[in-house]
């Protein structure tokens, strides 16, 4: 099984936030393969369906961003499954300009609150992420007031184009694995 997981923050005060381009990518990603209906399950929204021939769960953490391991730290104890080829986090990035992406099979958390929850439940910075842009703070603004509100036109119109190849990333990620996926990067 592949698990996709959109990191984000629950609620609709954060739905149209810089933070939440996670859930708006797995939002993309079930609407593309006609997944059924998210349904809750226990601290996830979750969604399944078959990819390129593998069972794919799309996952959305109903857990504040600095809490997402909760959701994925189950993951970790199923039996064949390797959260370094099976699991792909995507995830809002202030260092890469709006839409432009960044998938990275192992690294470090760059400062994310969300991907430090990650690591922290996981035991491990060796598992794949999928970055997307979402530009940096203007000088003067914090960084927190910045991934917490929304996009300007022009920026969220960006990254809304993005989303298209965003689903095709992550086919051939799911088809293909890490290795071929970095050839997206821009």
């Amino acid at each position: 099984m592949k698990v996709v997981c959109g990191l984000g923050n629950p609620g609709p005060e954060y739905a149209a936030t810089r933070h939440n381009v996670g859930w708006w990518a797995v939002d993309e990603l079930h609407e593309a393969w006609d997944f059924p209906p998210f349904r809750r399950e226990g601290p996830i929204l979750s969604s399944g369906g078959e990819v390129a021939g593998w069972p794919v769960l799309l996952v959305k953490p109903q857990t504040y961003m600095n809490r997402s391991g909760v959701a994925v730290a189950p993951l970790a104890r199923l039996e064949d499954f390797d959260v370094s080829a099976d699991l792909l986090v995507v995830v809002d990035d202030v260092a890469l300009e709006p839409g432009r992406l960044r998938f990275r099979p192992s690294g470090s958390s760059g400062g994310h609150n969300g991907l430090k929850s990650v690591e922290a439940a996981l035991r491990t910075l060796d598992y794949p992420r999928l970055r997307l842009g979402v530009g940096g703070a203007p000088e003067g603004e914090g960084l927190a007031a910045w991934v917490l509100a929304p996009f300007d036109s022009e920026d969220e119109r960006r990254v809304v184009e993005l989303l298209p190849t965003v689903v095709e990333v992550v086919g051939v990620w799911v088809d293909e694995g890490n290795d071929s996926v970095s050839r997206y990067n821009r």
